[in-house]
């Protein structure tokens, strides 16, 4: 589900989960887990198997799921991707290939995400669902202004584009990729470590004291949302309308 490979002392976390990497409870629940076995390494880099980092949430799990699945999913998907947010050492999202609605986010808790292929972008608006305040506030950070297009819009855009909007801080060819990748990190890490992270955490603190704020008054309306029969009939349809294409 996550294998986790050494590359010149680099931790590398490969999504290997299905053909799109699509994000499920026990995909999510993994992460964190994966990222605490590797917290002697001097960095991390996140990337996907396959022709994808992250199609984004199974949304299929969520129509079969019911709102029960939702009520497990949702803390699930911003423990995920606060504990990559959070991590202390540098950390290098390598998108390898799309990254859609939380594989984004995912991508976004990095530090540094450098893309080669596909498209990356928020779609949750496209499916019909708001965003918890973990991923949403994640996002603000990362992209600044340009989070109020990604997320009212549900555009999605490819790696040039990215670049451009300071989405992703380089283009790399594919077969390039992971090696620029690991070289990144590891320049990150000859950074001493405290420093390092007590500058993180410095740079975070606007992120986590809205996160604190926003998680009581949002997070039960969200959930209400994912979890109304009438957003399952629009994940359906929209579920549809993908299989149609």
């Amino acid at each position: 589900m996550i294998e986790t490979i050494d590359e010149a002392g680099i931790a590398v976390l490969r999504l290997n989960h299905g053909p799109v990497n699509a994000l499920d409870l026990e995909l999510l629940a993994a992460l964190p887990g994966a990222l605490a076995d590797v917290a002697g390494a001097p960095a991390v880099v996140l990337t996907g198997a396959g022709r994808c980092f992250s199609a984004g949430v199974d949304l299929k799990r969520i129509v079969d799921g019911g709102p029960a699945y939702v009520a497990e999913f949702l803390p699930a998907l911003s423990t995920a991707a606060l504990a990559l947010f959070d991590h202390p050492r540098p950390t290098v999202a390598a998108v390898n290939g799309h990254a859609l609605a939380g594989g984004c986010v995912l991508a976004a808790a990095c530090d540094v995400r450098l893309m080669s292929a596909g498209t990356i972008g928020l779609t949750e608006l496209a499916a019909g669902v708001p965003f918890p305040t973990v991923p949403l506030e994640i996002m603000r950070h990362a992209a600044g202004p340009v989070a109020d297009r990604l997320v009212l819009t549900a555009d999605t855009v490819d790696p040039a584009a990215a670049h451009a909007a300071g989405l992703v801080g380089a283009v790399v060819a594919p077969e390039e990729l992971l090696g620029e990748a690991v070289r990144r990190a590891g320049r990150l890490a000859a950074t001493p470590a405290d420093v390092y992270a007590l500058s993180k955490e410095q740079l975070h603190r606007p992120t986590r004291q809205r996160i604190d704020a926003g998680r009581p008054l949002d997070d039960p309306r969200v959930l209400e949302l994912w979890s109304s029969p009438a957003t399952h009939a629009v994940l359906r349809e929209f579920l549809a309308s993908l299989a149609r294409r």
